[in-house]
């Protein structure tokens, strides 16, 4: 069976929790997780299903990590990929631009031909505006977690959300 690639970058380690829990709900014998600070790009073409987790920084920046390896991510072909995102941004002292960082991710992999999975309700959350959200604003591209107003909810919205990534994957 292929595993899963679940790669992810983190400044404060917010990120890589929420990569690890959700790659403890997958199983180890399942995925294999990837720090993009140390990893590097090409790591990424050795997987048929990924997962991908970003923050939001600022004003609706890319983590430091993920920028510093944007322009490569470009130059791959994600035609044939499943890609399920994960998000993390600060809804109440940055509402403008929650969790734009993965909708610029998800705008990216679907131009290299990705097919995106597991869209997650924009439902229990209050922010302004999100580059992250479907046509329609009743989804978000990805999962959406807010470790600094919503932290609480956190487990139980990636226990809700593997499942359907794991649907998706057919797994």
């Amino acid at each position: 069976m292929d595993k899963i690639g679940l790669f992810y970058a983190s400044t404060t380690g917010n990120t890589e929790s929420v990569a690890e829990q959700i790659a403890g709900l997958i199983g180890g014998e399942r995925v294999e997780l990837h720090d993009l600070a140390v990893e590097p790009v090409a790591a990424i073409e050795g997987y048929s299903r990924l997962v991908f987790g970003i923050s939001t920084w600022d004003y609706g920046e890319l983590q430091e990590d993920w920028d510093a390896i944007w322009e490569e991510l470009k130059l791959l072909d994600f035609s044939g990929r499943r890609v399920a995102l994960f998000g993390l941004g600060d809804q109440i002292g940055y509402g403008e631009w929650f969790v734009d960082a993965m909708g610029m991710l998800a705008e990216l992999v679907q131009e290299r031909g990705a097919e995106l999975v597991a869209p997650w309700p924009a439902e229990g959350y209050e922010f302004e505006e999100s580059k992250a959200l479907s046509e329609d604003r009743s989804h978000f591209v990805g999962l959406a977690i807010d470790e600094d107003a919503q932290s609480g909810e956190t487990s139980e919205r990636v226990e809700r959300w593997v499942p359907e990534v794991l649907a998706a994957f057919e797994i």
